[in-house]
């Protein structure tokens, strides 16, 4: 599994598969991403769609087989995908723990 733990999700991939946990479609993916990050992450729909591609191409999630006449495709995180999330949150973790460590405490949150 080596190279699983080497991959770095960037912030607007580690949103998306957080919110598809359960499944959704692209304009709640999008909704989600915006109430998750409090409104700092605003996906644009080519962002979504282009980073949806690339996940479906890893196999970080799937494209779940719903009504054929509808427009609207869900989405689901794999267990790969699920994989991936715990091993960015333990990288983050780690991030934290040395940040901390060398600026002498924790960050007073607002």
């Amino acid at each position: 599994m080596g190279d699983r733990e080497s991959i770095v999700l960037t912030e607007a991939v580690y949103y998306i598969l957080l919110s598809l946990y359960k499944p959704m479609h692209g304009y709640g993916i999008m909704q989600n991403v915006m109430e998750l990050s409090e409104g700092r992450v605003n996906l644009a729909a080519g962002t979504l769609y282009g980073a949806i591609n690339t996940l479906l191409d890893k196999g970080f999630i799937k494209a779940l087989s719903g009504d054929v006449n509808s427009r609207k495709k869900e989405y689901e995180i794999t267990q790969i995908g699920k994989e991936i999330v715990k091993n960015e949150i333990e990288r983050l973790r780690e991030l934290v723990r040395n940040g901390e460590r060398i600026t002498g405490g924790k960050v007073n949150e607002t």
